[in-house]
């Protein structure tokens, strides 16, 4: 099953004055799940404070659509960098909520 996308978002201290990302893009568009898990736990650089927090794009968590993970700020830039995996359409919601616990736990 290679349905899954992972997706990355930087923001720097001055990108967050605008209220907008520095950077943008895709780290992978189809992936497997193992795949997709790995780089979501990835940081692009070992200069960071860690996982900050995980959390869905919705709450109460019914049918999540995808699942954020949130790294601390680089203590080198100021950069703090978020990672998503974006669930198939094919899943069902109750596969999607299992997915959520499992990752954020």
């Amino acid at each position: 099953m290679e349905n899954f996308s992972v997706t990355y978002e930087i923001v720097t201290e001055e990108s967050a004055e605008y209220g907008d990302a520095e950077e943008r893009g895709y780290i992978s568009e189809s992936c497997s799940l193992r795949d997709a898990v790995a780089y979501i736990f990835e940081s692009r650089t070992s200069h960071c404070g860690g996982i900050e927090t995980i959390e869905a794009n919705e709450h109460p968590i019914v049918n999540p659509r995808w699942l954020t993970v949130y790294n601390g700020r680089e203590f080198l830039t100021g950069a703090q960098e978020s990672r998503s995996i974006h669930f198939p359409d094919h899943l069902t919601a109750a596969t999607r909520r299992r997915l959520c616990r499992l990752l954020t736990y």
